[in-house]
Parts: structure tokens; sequence; C-alpha cells
């Protein structure tokens, strides 16, 4: 048996679990992992029974807003949440996609107002299972494929 390396178990915090491998990182940059001084760990291309493999990213100390985790949904919309307190899980969640996207992505159209004026962007969640939007504004649709964050 080769020796495993063991990721640090969490006192308190959140642990993002379930994520797509080539989603990790975005993941990362849509809670602005990087601006953050707590401890964090992530794992990526590990071996998953369910996905052949995962990604997995724990963040010490920090328990994320509802609003925060739903933007995970764009990039990796089956993940689990688990939140740590003393050494327990005490609470598990699935990401679920908001009706309304805010702010997060760019609009595909070059055309659209929301590119061409400072503006905020909106979009309407128009499938939750597959992840296709709609822009509030230009009404182009987009698919999860071709989500471009802001």
């Amino acid at each position: 048996m080769g020796k495993e390396l063991q990721v640090a178990a969490l006192e308190n915090g959140t642990a993002i679990d379930h994520i797509p491998s080539d989603a990790v990182f975005k993941v990362v940059s849509l809670l602005q992992l990087q601006k953050l001084n707590n401890r964090i760990t992530i794992g990526n291309n590990l071996k998953s029974s369910k996905m052949g493999s995962k990604g997995i990213i724990k963040v010490s100390d920090k328990f994320f807003r509802e609003d925060e985790l739903n933007r995970i949904a764009l990039v990796a919309p089956n993940v689990n949440l688990n939140i740590i307190r003393n050494f327990e899980v005490v609470e598990k969640k699935k990401v679920v996609l908001p009706d309304e996207i805010v702010e997060i992505m760019k609009c595909n159209n070059p055309k659209c107002i929301t590119n061409n004026e400072p503006m905020k962007t909106r979009f309407h969640v128009t499938d939750k299972e597959k992840v296709e939007l709609q822009c509030h504004y230009c009404e182009v649709k987009i698919k999860k494929e071709e989500v471009v964050l802001l």
C-alpha cells in the first residue's frame, strides 16, 4: 500500500465536494477565495466512484451566504456543501441555481447594452438542470459551456 496524503480535517468551516475537476478553479474564482486569509485546501483530480474524478475545496472558518454559494451552480451544478463545526458535519446542502443571476457573468452578445454601457448584467435561468440562461436585456440564450464569468 502506498502512502496517501490526507487533507487535514476541518474544525470549523465549509467543504465543497463533488466539484467537476474542470470547474475547481472557476469555483475558486467565483467565491474569490484568493482574497481570503483563511486556510484553504484545494484538491483536484481526486478519484471519485460517482464522477471518475472530482475536486474538493475546504475553507477553514468560513461560512458562505446563500447568494455566494448559488454562484457555484453556474459552473458546477451538483456540488455538495458540508458545513462543519467542531469537526462534525452539521449540515449538508446541495447548491441550487437561483432564478436570476446578476453581475456574475457577461452577455455573449457584443451588441447587448450591458457590453456597451456601464450597467449590471441580469440573466433569467430558463433551465436549471442543463444550466441555460437568457439575458434580461437582449434575450440572447446562453448555455453552461458558453458562460463567461466577469
